[in-house]
């Protein structure tokens, strides 16, 4: 057993002394990387969260929930935060947290304008690596909000590269390595490297503050303090242990300021109004870029930092040591009472070399033999990612929406413009977010990807995460899982059980207790769909949009009843699904307690009737071999929508194998499902088996008959339709030349291929679902046609790539999908990677090439990748097909 897995089984144990559980997680990157802008700040009438609460305001204004930073650890509460301060000395602000466009600035949306990136991590976060590329010229704020505010959605978006910062080499490479000595003994290095052809002055501040818990109620008790001591900053807290962070002598003698202020809003600036503190929390940021009198002379605050600054020559490099512990013993303030700072740091640098060690053997642990040195570093970077993508995630909607005691009334009527109807939700909780800058809230159909792959590495955090979503401050009365911040109320896909299931398999198949806590939530949520999304009570779903934002003609959210309804061949296809992993959960969950089997076969008949239902009412199209939406006007006419997408392809997924060993002990399932078949036997072709009625045989549950799934795949795997490069397109390249129109209620709906950033506002117009390629759906369906194949096997082959009169099977064009999928991220010899090869210098240039960007989705024809640029949270599905596809070719 490697020293992390050692360490997780520490965490994990419930049987510690002391109950200390979860010791190894107390402390992590739960940090945002933005905090601005977010739902959970917005008190404005309209809602309007992107002004409400600007960039320009963040270092000056206190958040009420959470907080952000650069390179962040805190505790699993946030009562305290570590981060990263830099000045390049030209800038006008301090850098302490990653500048981006706000929604409508960007022409695409929101869209951060830096380069940094997640190298490494442990699950236990025992060993961390983050790196950041800083310009020594000032950097561009106005130019990148102008340039980006003058081109049109037809543009692509003016990036940070495209400034010329960073054309002369003349930037500020910046490392920053934790390692835990044990639970509470963090480390943190910090390495700046002079990238430029000339030496440059660097101001580093590591910096220390407390999250702002006291400003919200009449009675907080005494504050928690950070003070000035002989060797360091001590943080004083009334409910916890006192904590000491220090930082190392300059082996050259270089002085080290040490500079307080108040982690409280900057009234005067933002208001004009009475301050409350001469010292507010842009008091340091005033204090090194202006020169202010605005930091505390007293030494003593609620945020502090540690001020070196650094003169480093051309291609040199200097390193910052600090030690965050607990305080030894009552500690006075006075000089030299904190103890020696020298030998605070005697193993430093040998801890930082064990732990990286240690990381390496963990890995080595998890990739398979299989894997080469590229997939291991692209997977490795890829579970990284979701590491730092945990955020400790603080919203109480009740006291959102009635405003805190201390604070003026939010304006009336606010529920009404969002979540007014999940006043029930209280988060309080580390949770894996989407991508820790664009997306910095939890989304429940994102957060399930992320299970699957982190279960490689940390199946009890996936498990404590999808069982989360399920729980009572989370889950709606009613049975609805909340969406994410921006609307709770929204509808994503259905997917908890495939990914529950998928993170039992993970974990060896044995962690019954988890499958059923799971099972018995779903069976709410299963319910609150048919009682909610089957509108005409005939087993075709409408759902909304479902999380594919633009890809339909129609916005598929907001269709007025007068106008007609819409029955949706991917809702459809979700709820199939679900109801075959509950039928799987179920059949698995007998082995324990018989009385599951009863509702296995309540499930089995969900399934048949629900794909029985699609394949015969109007959502297959017989002649074009494709699944489509149905409209149904109010004047009595329907409409198919035909476009061929994504949508189109949810019900390939909608299959579940049986093995015979499985069945054997289900003689009530079997003898249920027999007779219903009996009875309703136009059902028959939805059961498929291989090798005839003996007992060796396998069945196959499966919206698409094998037959029909060949008539499918042959208009799918063509390079001129949906199938690229890189993986399957979200829409047919065909609607390239050959536009879908449609006209409702006066009005021309138009969908055409367009490979990457969307081209219009529609629906948000912030994502793109027409034609680029993204990773859940094509991991789902790479899955699928497995399962495909497992079950009928030869059987069935299929032309691939169309026209190329090679034939295949299911399970070939799944491992082939699978590589064209890690393709986007894979540097072959010279060739660079696809997915950063619109730009040399991150797809060339030595100090770049290999660090890793895992972005939201990619253009449907080159690979480039696109949309959010640290979405590590589904695209980190790359490892997870890099280990399950090498472990199957072994």
């Amino acid at each position: 057993m490697t020293a992390e897995r050692r360490r997780l089984a520490e965490a994990d144990d419930p049987d510690r002394p002391g109950g200390q559980r979860t010791a190894w997680r107390d402390w992590g990157p739960y940090l945002a990387e933005r905090a601005w802008g977010t739902v959970r700040e917005d008190y404005s009438a309209d809602g309007d969260a992107w002004r409400f609460f600007p960039h320009d305001h963040a270092r000056s204004r206190t958040y009420r929930w959470n907080e952000d930073g650069m390179a962040g650890f805190c505790d699993l509460q946030q009562s305290w935060c570590l981060g990263l301060g830099l000045w390049n000395g030209v800038d006008p602000i301090l850098k302490e947290r990653m500048f981006g466009l706000a929604g409508p600035e960007g022409n695409h949306g929101e869209d951060v304008k830096e380069y940094w990136w997640y190298l490494d991590g442990t699950p236990t976060h025992s060993w961390q690596r983050w790196r950041y590329h800083y310009p020594q010229a000032a950097f561009p704020y106005e130019q990148l909000v102008e340039e980006n505010a003058r081109r049109g959605k037809d543009e692509p978006e003016f990036e940070l590269a495209d400034t010329g910062v960073f054309d002369d080499e003349r930037y500020w490479v910046v490392t920053v390595d934790y390692a835990k000595a044990s639970a509470h003994d963090l480390l943190m290095r910090i390495r700046v490297e002079n990238a430029g052809p000339d030496e440059a002055t660097l101001h580093v501040l590591p910096q220390l503050w407390l999250r702002d818990t006291w400003s919200w109620d009449l009675d907080t008790g005494p504050r928690p303090r950070i003070h000035r001591a002989s060797d360091g900053l001590l943080v004083t807290r009334p409910d916890a242990a006192d904590l000491v962070l220090r930082m190392a002598s300059a082996p050259d003698g270089t002085a080290t300021e040490t500079l307080f202020c108040e982690n409280e809003t900057n009234r005067a600036l933002l208001y004009e109004e009475d301050p409350t503190t001469p010292f507010p929390k842009d008091g340091i940021d005033d204090h090194v870029v202006k020169g202010t009198a605005t930091v505390n002379p007293a030494g003593e605050g609620t945020k502090a930092a540690f001020h070196r600054i650094l003169t480093v020559p051309a291609g040199g490099a200097e390193e910052l040591w600090l030690r965050l512990t607990p305080a030894e013993g009552p500690e006075a303030l006075a000089d030299g009472a904190a103890g020696d700072t020298a030998a605070a740091f005697d193993g430093f640098a040998e801890t930082m070399a064990e732990r990286e060690v240690e990381a390496d053997e963990f890995y080595d642990s998890v990739l398979p033999e299989a894997a080469d040195a590229e997939e291991r570093s692209i997977a490795r970077q890829a579970f990284a990612g979701l590491t730092w993508a945990k955020q400790f995630y603080h919203f109480d909607v009740l006291r959102w929406l009635h405003g805190d005691p201390t604070s003026p009334p939010p304006p009336p009527g606010r529920g009404a413009v969002r979540n007014g109807d999940w006043r029930h939700l209280s988060s309080h909780d580390v949770i894996l977010m989407p991508d820790p800058w664009e997306y910095p809230w939890f989304a429940a159909w994102d957060l399930a990807f992320h299970c699957v792959t982190m279960a490689h590495i940390d199946p009890e955090f996936a498990k404590v995460q999808l069982v989360l979503m399920l729980r009572e401050w989370y889950m709606h009365p009613n049975g609805q899982l909340p969406a994410y911040e921006w609307d709770f109320g929204d509808t994503n896909p259905p997917i908890e059980a495939w990914a529950a299931l998928r993170v039992f398999e993970i974990d060896g198949s044995r962690d019954h207790r988890f499958l059923g806590r799971i099972f018995h939530k779903l069976l709410m949520n299963f319910t609150w769909w048919t009682n909610n999304k089957d509108h005409g009570d005939n087993n075709l779903f409408e759902g909304g949009f479902m999380g594919l934002d633009n890809i339909a003609p129609l916005d598929r959210s907001t269709l007025p009843p007068e106008v007609g309804w819409l029955e949706q061949a991917d809702a459809t296809a979700w709820m199939a699904t679900y109801a075959l992993h509950l039928l799987d959960m179920s059949l698995l969950l007998t082995a324990h307690d018989p009385a599951y089997e009863d509702v296995a076969t309540k499930f089995f008949q969900h399934f048949l009737t629900i794909a029985g239902a699609a394949n015969d009412k109007g959502l297959w199209d017989e002649e074009d071999a494709f699944y489509y939406d149905l409209l149904h006007l109010a004047d009595g006419r329907d409409v198919p929508l035909k476009v061929r997408s994504l949508v189109g392809l949810v019900p390939l997924t909608a299959s579940l194998v049986f093995e015979p060993a499985q069945m054997g002990r289900l003689d009530e399932f079997i003898l249920r499902s027999t007779l219903f078949l009996d009875r309703y036997p136009g059902y028959r072709s939805l059961v498929h088996r291989r090798g005839g009625p003996d007992a060796a045989a396998k069945t196959l549950l499966a919206f698409v008959e094998p037959e029909r799934l060949e008539r499918i795949l042959h208009g799918v795997v063509d390079p001129g339709r949906m199938l690229s490069p890189f993986g399957i397109r979200s829409i047919s390249a065909w609607h390239r030349e050959h536009p879908f129109r449609v006209e409702v209620d006066g009005v021309e709906a138009v969908v055409d291929y367009e490979p990457a950033e969307s081209t219009s506002g529609l629906f948000g117009g912030n994502s793109n679902w027409r034609g680029p390629v993204w990773f859940p759906l094509n991991v789902l369906i790479v899955e699928s046609l497995r399962g495909y194949d497992e079950s009928i096997g030869e059987t069935h082959r299929v032309e691939y790539p169309a026209g190329s009169g090679e034939q295949h099977s299911f399970g070939e064009i799944a491992d082939d999908l699978a590589g064209r999928l890690v393709s986007l991220f894979r540097r072959d010899g010279d060739a660079p990677r696809p997915s950063d090869a619109r730009y040399p210098l991150l797809s060339q240039n030595p100090r770049w090439r290999d660090n890793i960007a895992f972005y939201e989705y990619f253009h449907g024809d080159t690979g480039q990748g696109l949309g959010a640029s640290h979405q590590t949270g589904w695209t980190a599905l790359v490892a997870h097909v890099i280990v399950t596809r090498r472990r199957n070719a072994s």
